[in-house]
């Protein structure tokens, strides 16, 4: 069977659609802004700075890391993509059979060379890390795993997904944990499982077609909604008993939150109206960023 929606693309055009540019800077982005503060900028300022595992990570967490995240997920959930209306743009690559094995050649082509030379700049708390990072992104789609089909289970993954990256920069940089880190981390984890559950709700019934189970598939998109709702302001509350600038990112919370709530009554039957709110979502990801930022950079100035 083959794509109806457009003709064929190239191999090339695939890949980078696959990948998702618009959001390679969720995972660049947490690496980055972790190894900066764990090599010696604030409290958790440990091993020192080196350029080299800088860019060598946040290359690799900006275009190959989500190549293999999103590319194994799109060859994997052709047949329920196909009855995804939302697929086949900014939100998700549909990927023609022809380019699959293209994809997983690419995914190992590009990832194994970094991962290499990551492992080689760092030590066991970073391998340990980069492995749980790495071992995520496969498990959630690739076949005989499948968690992305293990409700619960599956938020948590893509929660990982966005967090390990940042748990791996920490490690790679030497930094020191400290209670107001892990409530940072904390926050972090429980935002990432928040959004997918959201991102869930959406997919219910082209799910369900296509035999996939999810958080939303089995507690419903009512119920998935409020679920999302209260794991956000939990974030929120988590970020309160961090460092600063913590408490003062923890308003960036709020606009998640609210972007949910006119979904609070939501129907299994009108789950797509959703996509509506995940479209807000990815937006709202850039303006967190901003904010996050800028709270950041006084960090840097104050300590």
């Amino acid at each position: 069977m083959t794509v109806s929606r457009a003709s064929r693309p190239s191999t090339l055009r695939a890949l980078f659609v696959s990948s998702r540019p618009i959001s390679w800077v969720n995972t660049a982005y947490p690496f980055a802004a972790a190894y900066l503060l764990g090599s010696g900028v604030g409290v958790a300022g440990g091993g020192g700075f080196s350029l080299a595992a800088f860019l060598v990570g946040v290359v690799y967490f900006l275009v190959p890391y989500n190549l293999a995240m999103y590319g194994i997920n799109d060859v994997f959930d052709y047949e329920s993509d196909l009855r995804n209306p939302r697929k086949g743009g900014v939100e998700g690559a549909l990927l023609d059979k022809s380019v699959h094995r293209a994809t997983l050649w690419a995914v190992v082509v590009t990832n194994v060379p970094f991962l290499l030379v990551l492992v080689l700049l760092g030590g066991p708390w970073s391998w340990l890390a980069l492995a749980v990072s790495v071992f995520a992104v496969i498990a959630y789609s690739a076949p005989g795993l499948r968690f992305k089909e293990k409700p619960f289970l599956d938020s948590i993954t893509s929660s990982t997904h966005f967090v390990s990256p940042a748990l791996y920069g920490l490690a790679l940089a030497g930094g020191h944990w400290t209670g107001q880190l892990v409530a940072v981390c904390i926050a972090f984890f429980v935002w990432g499982i928040a959004s997918h559950a959201f991102g869930a709700v959406q997919d219910v019934l082209a799910d369900r077609a296509g035999g996939i189970g999810s958080v939303a598939t089995v507690i419903g998109a009512r119920a998935t909604v409020r679920l999302a709702f209260v794991a956000y302001l939990v974030a929120g509350v988590a970020l309160l008993f961090s460092a600063f600038p913590g408490p003062i990112a923890a308003v960036v919370v709020v606009p998640y939150a609210l972007n949910v709530l006119p979904w609070w009554n939501l129907t299994d039957a009108g789950a797509e109206a959703a996509n509506a709110g995940w479209k807000r979502f990815l937006w709202i990801n850039y303006l967190a960023g901003f904010i996050v930022t800028m709270a950041l950079i006084g960090f840097a100035f104050t300590h």
